[in-house]
C-alpha cells in the first residue's frame, strides 16, 4: 500500500477571497504564501499535473483555477518541474487534499507554493468560476487573504457564503483593484521567464517515458527560450539532441553563428505581439534552417510570415484538445495552454504557408507548415507535462527534418 504523507500544516481560519474585476467574489480559505496575488484568471481543466502547471512559465501573469475538484493528493517533487520557480500568480482549486499519497513526493502543494510567494484559495466554487469565464471571456482578477478586522466573528459557512456586509464590502474593493490592473495583453511577460544567459543541455537524466531512438552524430539546435518547458529540453535530449537555450532577444545572425542543425522556438507567455524580438529573429532564420515553433513560438512564427494574431474567448488550457491533422485526416488528443491564435484568414496567400492542423472544439489554427521550406509549427504541446505523451512523434518529424537538411 503506498504510503500517505501528511502536508505541513495550512493556516487555520485564513480566510481569502478570489475576485474579478466584473464584481464576481468568491469566498474561501487560504493557503500557500502569505502574499497577494494578481493577474488574468483562466482556468486548466486538467485531472494531474498542478505541480507541472504551476511552473510552466506561459502562465505568468495569470491566476490559474483547477477545475478538477481534488488537487495536491499526490504531492510534488523535483523532477516534474518544468522550469526554475512557480510562475503563476496564484492557484485556486475547490479542495486541496490534506495528505498525499505517492513514493516520489518531497513536499506538499502548500509548501511548495508558500516557500516561492505563490499565494491560494481553496473552497471555492470552481465550477461557477469556470462558467463565470466561459460566459465573460478572460478577466482580471485579485487573491487576496481577509484581514482579522473583516472575518472577526464570521463562520466558515457564513464566510464561504459572503453572508456579512463587511465581507462584501471587502470583497467589492478587491474587484475594484482588479479593475485596475494593467491588460494583460500589454504585459512583456517573456522578458522575465527567458534564461539569464545561454546554456548548453546535453543530459536528460529523468524520463518518465519509455526512451525514443537517439539520433546520429548529436544534432545541434538552438532553442529560442520565450518560456521554455523543462520537458521540451528533455524531450530533444533524449532524442540525443545538442540543445544550445539561447535568451530571448538573441538575433538571426548570433542564431547563424553557432551553426546550429535546426532552430526551436518555444511556449512562452502573454500576447505574442509583445515579443517583436522574436518575431524578427524568425523572419531572418525562415527558408535557412529547418525550424520548430511551439505554442507562442507557433504565435510568433504567424506574425513573422505576416499573419495576424487575436485573442481567443476564454483560451485552451487542459490535456484533452482534440486536433485533427489536415494531412492525414487523423486527430489526436492534446495537451494546450494558450490564449491567443493565429488568424487563418491572415496568411498571405504567397508565403507558402499553409494551415495544417485545426481544433476540432472551435476550428481555431492548431498547426502552420511550409509547402517547401523544413518548417513548420503547432499550437499545442508535444512533450505535455501534463498530459499525454501521444503526440511526442512531432519531435521525430522535426528531426526527421534535420537530419535530411543536414544530408545536402
Amino acid at each position: 500500500m503506498t504510503p500517505r504523507s501528511q502536508s505541513a500544516a495550512v493556516p487555520e481560519g485564513a480566510y481569502a477571497v478570489l475576485a474579478l474585476e466584473t464584481g464576481e467574489a468568491y469566498f474561501g480559505f487560504a493557503f500557500g504564501a502569505d502574499a497577494p496575488g494578481g493577474g488574468e484568471v483562466v482556468f486548466n481543466t486538467s485531472m494531474t499535473g498542478y505541480q507541472e502547471i504551476s511552473t510552466d512559465a506561459s502562465y505568468r501573469g495569470q491566476i490559474v483555477a483547477m477545475t478538477y475538484p481534488l488537487i495536491d493528493n499526490y504531492g510534488v517533487n523535483a523532477d516534474d518541474v518544468e522550469s526554475r520557480r512557480p510562475w503563476i500568480a496564484g492557484l485556486a482549486v475547490r479542495e486541496l487534499a490534506p495528505t498525499q499519497g505517492n513514493w516520489r513526493r518531497t513536499s506538499d502543494l502548500h509548501t511548495f507554493l508558500e516557500r516561492h510567494g505563490v499565494p491560494g484559495v481553496q473552497g471555492i466554487d470552481t465550477r461557477a468560476l469556470t462558467r463565470t469565464l466561459r460566459t465573460l471571456g478572460h478577466r482580471r482578477g485579485v487573491l487576496r487573504r481577509a484581514p482579522a478586522q473583516v472575518t472577526q466573528g464570521l463562520g466558515r459557512f457564513a464566510w464561504m457564503r459572503g453572508q456579512s456586509p463587511q465581507a462584501a464590502a471587502w470583497a467589492a474593493e478587491q474587484a475594484r483593484a482588479a479593475r485596475e490592473l494593467p491588460s494583460y495583453d500589454l504585459g512583456s511577460f517573456v522578458d522575465d521567464v527567458t534564461t539569464p544567459d545561454p546554456r548548453v543541455e546535453t543530459e536528460a537524466p529523468w524520463a518518465p517515458w519509455p526512451a525514443p531512438p537517439r539520433r546520429a552524430g548529436q544534432p545541434r539546435l538552438a532553442l529560442l527560450d520565450v518560456g521554455v518547458k523543462t520537458n521540451i529540453v528533455r524531450s530533444l535530449v533524449q532524442r540525443g539532441c545538442r540543445v544550445d537555450v539561447l535568451p530571448y532577444g538573441t538575433s538571426a545572425a548570433a542564431v547563424e553563428a553557432l551553426d546550429p542543425d535546426g532552430v526551436v522556438v518555444c511556449n512562452g507567455p502573454g500576447d505574442p505581439q509583445q515579443a517583436a524580438a522574436a518575431v524578427e529573429t524568425i523572419r531572418g532564420l525562415l527558408g535557412r534552417r529547418p525550424l520548430l515553433g511551439i505554442c507562442l513560438g507557433h504565435q510568433l512564427l504567424g506574425l513573422a510570415i505576416g499573419g495576424a494574431t487575436s485573442r481567443l474567448p476564454f483560451g485552451h488550457r487542459g490535456a484533452n484538445q482534440p486536433v485533427k491533422d489536415l494531412a492525414t485526416g487523423r486527430a489526436h488528443i492534446t495537451s494546450q495552454n494558450h490564449g491567443f491564435q493565429v488568424d487563418a484568414d491572415s496568411i498571405p496567400p504567397h508565403s507558402g504557408f499553409r494551415v495544417s492542423h485545426v481544433n476540432l472544439n472551435d476550428g481555431s489554427v492548431e498547426g502552420l507548415a511550409h509547402a517547401s521550406w523544413p518548417v513548420f509549427s503547432i499550437q499545442y504541446h508535444p512533450e505535455a507535462s501534463p498530459g499525454p505523451q501521444d503526440n511526442q512523434y512531432l519531435f521525430d518529424r522535426f528531426l526527421d527534418l534535420v537530419d535530411e537538411h543536414r544530408r545536402q
